[in-house]
């Protein structure tokens, strides 16, 4: 009995503490407080399976314990040898059919809901963006708008906002949870899907298809904003000078060392990136890499050595490391890129 009673004490502190855990995350990074057509969809598919699984289970377990009881061995029954039932119609008709019941029920849904997702009718109407995947950063191609900007996806509320997407190298897959399901970017073909935002705020991505060895750091954010904030932020960021010369002697050191070292892999305004993330709008970001606080500090040993941060990323080894001096001014030169003041804060402000 004392042994049973422990059992019970743990099972039962164990269902506590997941009942706690459950209730730890990050606001707009899960899929069960949907902001998004997507992802309410989502969620109503995760209810209804829910619901059927839970089902089958509270019948499983009534006829466990009805038959743990009933048909337990009793005194004297060491060799007794209950009843065979074989060739019942009935039961076979039965547990043959209510699994096919409960399958229809999920599946019905699903597969309208696959369709409703897939459906790109309004596609030519809306807003596109391209979405390459790299290891492991997210670059966004606003093409009618000619804007390229990287891990940050600004996107109007209250719209469907299409998204094109490949990937440079291996296979990733797009996830905001709290917006929409999850979309896979292959080096081959272009996948597409549609995001809605219902309200205004900051909502956290993730790579969802393991990539190497930084796939969990291969963060991004939407950044939902009014439809009038969305075309303001479009307008400063197609009026981006690269060229412009920046207010500081430190800020205008690092622009020519940026210009000297860094355009061959980044780029600054509208030109497309090739191996690394597009910089324009650097200084509104509320990350570094996705990933790294923001603060000069951060950005300074990144420049030094992004190894620490993000392994096996693609600047790790690939360019000349400057100067501890060098770098602070390239930060300087990069913390004042901020063309918008449509910027994270103020979405979710």
């Amino acid at each position: 009995m004392k042994g049973w009673m422990g059992k019970i004490r743990t099972l039962f502190l164990l269902s506590l503490l997941s009942l706690l855990l459950s209730g730890c995350g990050k606001e707009n990074l899960t899929a069960f407080s949907p902001k998004g057509y997507g992802a309410e969809v989502s969620l109503n598919l995760i209810i209804i399976s829910l619901l059927v699984m839970i089902f089958v289970f509270i019948v499983v377990m009534v006829i466990y314990t009805i038959v743990l009881i009933r048909y337990r061995q009793k005194k004297g029954q060491e060799d007794f040898v209950p009843k065979q039932t074989e060739g019942n119609k009935a039961l076979e008709v039965i547990w043959t059919v209510i699994p096919i019941i409960l399958l229809i029920i999920i599946a019905v849904p699903t597969v309208s809901a696959t369709f409703d997702l897939a459906d790109t009718t309004e596609k030519n109407d809306s807003l596109n963006i391209s979405v390459t995947g790299n290891q492991y950063w997210w670059h966004f191609n606003y093409g009618e708008e000619e804007i390229q900007t990287s891990q940050d996806l600004y996107i109007p509320t209250g719209e469907k906002v299409y998204l094109n997407m490949m990937s440079s190298d291996v296979l990733h897959s797009f996830w905001v949870p709290t917006l929409a399901g999850k979309m896979d970017t292959n080096p081959e073909n272009e996948n597409t899907m549609y995001i809605e935002a219902y309200e205004e705020g900051v909502y956290y991505g993730k790579c969802a298809e393991l990539c190497g060895p930084s796939h969990s750091l291969m963060d991004f954010k939407v950044i939902a904003v009014s439809p009038e904030e969305f075309d303001q932020w479009v307008e400063d960021m197609q009026n981006v000078n690269p060229d412009a010369t920046p207010e500081t002697a430190s800020a205008q050191e690092g622009q020519a060392l940026f210009e000297n070292s860094c355009l061959s892999c980044h780029a600054i305004g509208s030109s497309p990136t090739a191996v690394g993330p597009n910089l324009t709008n650097f200084g509104d970001r509320s990350k570094i890499a996705g990933v790294v606080d923001y603060s000069k500090e951060n950005l300074v040993k990144w420049i030094l050595n992004p190894e620490e941060f993000k392994p096996g990323n693609k600047m790790s080894g690939n360019y000349s490391v400057p100067e501890p001096e060098e770098a602070e001014k390239i930060a300087d030169y990069l913390l004042q890129l901020q063309p918008s003041e449509v910027t994270p804060e103020s979405a979710t402000e």
